[in-house]
């Protein structure tokens, strides 16, 4: 599903990525470690064009991202969802609007099917009285929820999380980390997840990569990471832990 090769990107002297090479298979999880500032949310972003990569290659779905034309590149974006990290949503419109707007913009459906699809994704997050609230009158967990439901609203292929639990108590990051693996099952949708949330990504991750000097310095499953005797995981994992533990 994505393939990325040799990515480099640096602001003025500042080098965030520095050769990062990574691929993600159909259906699966895959989660980005790495400590503040090491390029994770530049990945992202570079991964739909969102910023533009100095080098390298990006393809998704077997297209080459960074050659694709205005038009063809938003045609590959309908197929991606993001969630970003404080949810996003629009102040002014309600969470019946919210939904709507990427049906509206991005398809021609007709009502029937646009109230389907809004009735549906509100079903999914258990969020359906919600339908008519304004984001003020939400709670975070709520936002959060909504702004998932928004994400997968299209039916996306690939998904894009950036730090899911930012902000949330554990009991409703564990919600929120239990809500995105089981509409990953249902959309057979695959994802990629920074996060610093290693409860989170326990949930979560079929595989996991950790970025270090911008590029990837460790992979494999959660398990294999974490109980690594590699200096660096170890020191890692442990200001991780300390760090939820504080939340």
């Amino acid at each position: 599903m994505v393939e990325i090769k040799n990515l480099h990107k640096k602001f003025d002297d500042n080098v965030v990525l520095d050769g990062v090479s990574l691929s993600v298979d159909e259906a699966q999880n895959m989660v980005v470690f790495g400590r503040s500032g090491t390029g994770k949310s530049v990945l992202l972003k570079c991964l739909i064009r969102l910023m533009e990569p100095d080098e390298g290659d990006i393809l998704v779905e077997g297209k080459d991202v960074l050659k694709l034309d205005i038009k063809e590149l938003n045609e590959l974006r309908k197929d991606i969802g993001f969630l970003f990290q404080g949810a996003a949503l629009y102040d002014s419109m309600s969470v019946r609007e919210n939904l709507e707007f990427p049906l509206v913009r991005n398809f021609n459906f007709d009502k029937n099917e646009i109230d389907t699809r809004v009735n549906k994704v509100l079903e999914a997050v258990s969020l359906e009285d919600a339908i008519d609230k304004m984001p003020a009158e939400l709670s975070g967990g709520m936002k959060k929820r909504i702004g998932l439901a928004r994400a997968i609203i299209t039916k996306p292929k690939l998904m894009l999380y950036d730090e899911p639990t930012t902000g949330l108590d554990p009991i409703t990051a564990k919600e929120i980390s239990t809500l995105i693996l089981e509409l990953q099952k249902a959309y057979n949708m695959t994802s990629v997840v920074v996060t610093h949330d290693l409860l989170c990504a326990k949930i979560i991750a079929d595989y996991a990569i950790v970025l270090n000097e911008g590029h990837v310095s460790h992979q494999g499953t959660i398990e294999e990471l974490v109980s690594s005797k590699d200096s660096f995981l170890k020191n890692f994992f442990s200001d991780e832990v300390f760090k939820n533990g504080r939340n």
